[in-house]
């Protein structure tokens, strides 16, 4: 099963795909440029639509999704967390 999705291996987060993921799931991701799977842990719970964080991130650092600049860390993101508005932002703003 695939629980998330990503188009770039260099992507920091990616999409999950799937209803249900609570702490400790064990989610396979599919990249699809490359047709290839990775394997991550969920580290919370993370609602389909909302993103997983792929390698741990500190603050400052940029949030790569779809091979693209989509914004800044403002809060510590460890492998696995739940990413989202609680811990990037924009950089237009």
């Amino acid at each position: 099963m695939i629980h998330f999705v990503l188009h770039d291996a260099q992507d920091s987060v990616a999409v999950v795909v799937v209803e249900g993921v609570t702490a400790g799931t064990a989610m396979t991701g599919w990249i699809m440029d490359e047709d290839r799977t990775i394997n991550v842990e969920a580290r919370q719970d993370i609602p389909i639509g909302h993103k997983v964080a792929l390698k741990d991130m500190a603050v400052g650092d940029t949030v790569l999704k779809y091979g693209i600049d989509m914004g800044k860390v403002v809060a510590n993101i460890q492998q696995g967390q739940h990413a989202h508005v609680h811990n990037i932002k924009t950089k237009r703003w």
